[in-house]
């Protein structure tokens, strides 16, 4: 998949914190969907191709998978109130980039006299609920995998949805520490619109 992608970005950031390497194909689900077919039966990206040829699709996964294979190094701690706190800002984070996503959709694939205002309304009042949540969650330092889908996720909602983060001033404040560290500009392009077919 492509950097762009917060779901891509985030499972390479995850990858390479955690030492594994990997060969990275810059596949477009929309040029490239054949291919991406043959490895997810639903042409999304990310998909990790394991040594033995076994795809693992989407991000979650892969993710759980990497953290199966690190034990005690995991990004997302193993049980207890750690584990509950880590999947609650991974989730808001991932339903705020849906909205984001959604949004996108609209702007992108429909002229924009076709628009569904109320609709774009209702998505961007849900995205805007879970980076108030967000703003409001203590975050620790630590590169775990709150933090790296927070910021993966930041900067697809403000570059490719155009959301202002300036109303969430520490949010806007963690996406600047996390975009400088060399891992995410490593795994950094900016948002291109796919064009609509």
């Amino acid at each position: 998949g492509m950097f762009d992608s917060p779901f891509v970005r985030r499972a390479a950031i995850s990858l390479d914190v955690l030492g594994f390497a990997f060969e990275h194909r810059d596949w477009s689900v929309g040029a490239q969907q054949a291919e991406i077919r043959t490895y997810n039966p639903l042409g999304r990206v990310p998909v990790l191709v394991l040594d033995g040829g076994e795809p693992v699709i989407e991000s979650s996964m892969i993710l759980d998978y990497a953290d199966n294979l690190v034990g005690d190094r995991a990004l997302i701690p193993r049980g207890g109130e750690a584990r509950r706190r880590a999947l609650r800002s991974i989730a808001l984070s991932i339903g705020a980039v849906e909205k984001a996503l959604q949004i996108v959709g609209e702007r992108v694939f429909r002229p924009q006299a076709l628009w569904h205002a109320p609709y774009v309304e209702r998505c961007t009042s849900q995205l805007r609920g879970a980076l108030d949540e967000l703003e409001r969650s203590e975050w620790s330092d630590d590169l775990m995998q709150p933090a790296i889908t927070l910021g993966c996720v930041l900067t697809y909602v403000h570059e490719a949805a155009g959301i202002d983060l300036a109303p969430w001033p520490g949010l806007a404040a963690r996406r600047a520490r996390l975009e400088a560290l060399p891992v995410f500009a490593k795994y950094y392009r900016p948002f291109d619109a796919p064009v609509p077919t």
